[in-house]
């Protein structure tokens, strides 16, 4: 069985999340996607973001009509109870890392599973700055939602020193019919070239503060619970 595991910060959960998943689906033959909210990202310290149980809450609401699409707590906050992590500091939470995600959920997965992390390619291009890089490469299949002026190349220049490809293989990727999977050793890459979701928080919050439509960018059940809770005013 392929399964999927989509992480990130998902504040909030919008349309480009969803068509990447779609994607990612029909192209990998993905039977389960965990969609999997952080509860503290460690590449945005210190940033604000809505509290955990919100975010989880909308990703639970997008995903409740798709097939396939499980909203997970994979990383909810630990050990304190989700009153107590509102209230804390975000410094007092330890990041969440995507290695140790990963761990949790092959816990819970048959061993002939194969796994792919969905992520997008301005997430990939710092992998290597992530923890245990090396053995997340190995533990998943890299499926990479790509943006216009991105090439299989930006993508495997970005892998750690160890997994880096010779400088030939990289002039190979950047010709125009270059391939969309290229298996290296102790990594395997897909470029998902199909889906450009141009859609920023930035444009949410405005909507959400009513200089535009929610609806645009999120779903009507997603839309309602940012209204109902006033969220991103």
């Amino acid at each position: 069985m392929h399964v999927g595991l989509f992480g990130g910060t998902f504040d909030p959960i919008h349309r480009g999340h969803l068509a990447v998943a779609r994607a990612a689906r029909e192209q990998f033959k993905l039977k389960d996607i965990f969609f999997v909210p952080a509860a503290v990202p460690p590449h945005k310290p210190g940033l604000p973001i809505v509290a955990f149980e919100h975010r989880y809450a909308m990703v639970a609401l997008a995903t409740a009509e798709e097939k396939g699409f499980v909203p997970s707590l994979l990383e909810a906050p630990r050990p304190t109870n989700l009153l107590q992590f509102r209230n804390a500091k975000q410094t007092e939470t330890p990041p969440n890392y995507t290695i140790n995600t990963v761990r949790r959920l092959r816990l819970i997965l048959d061993r002939r599973d194969k796994l792919f992390l969905i992520l997008g390619v301005d997430s990939f291009l710092q992998i290597a700055t992530w923890r245990e890089p090396e053995a997340l490469l190995e533990e998943a299949e890299m499926i990479i939602a790509s943006r216009p002026g991105y090439s299989m190349a930006d993508v495997a220049a970005a892998l750690p020193a160890s997994l880096h490809p010779p400088e030939a293989a990289l002039k190979s990727f950047r010709k125009p019919k270059a391939r969309e999977t290229i298996a290296l050793p102790g990594a395997t890459l897909h470029l998902l070239n199909r889906v450009h979701e141009n859609i920023s928080s930035t444009d949410i919050r405005r909507a959400a503060a009513g200089r535009g439509s929610l609806q645009r960018y999120v779903g009507p059940a997603v839309a309602d619970y940012i209204r109902k809770q006033k969220l991103y005013r």
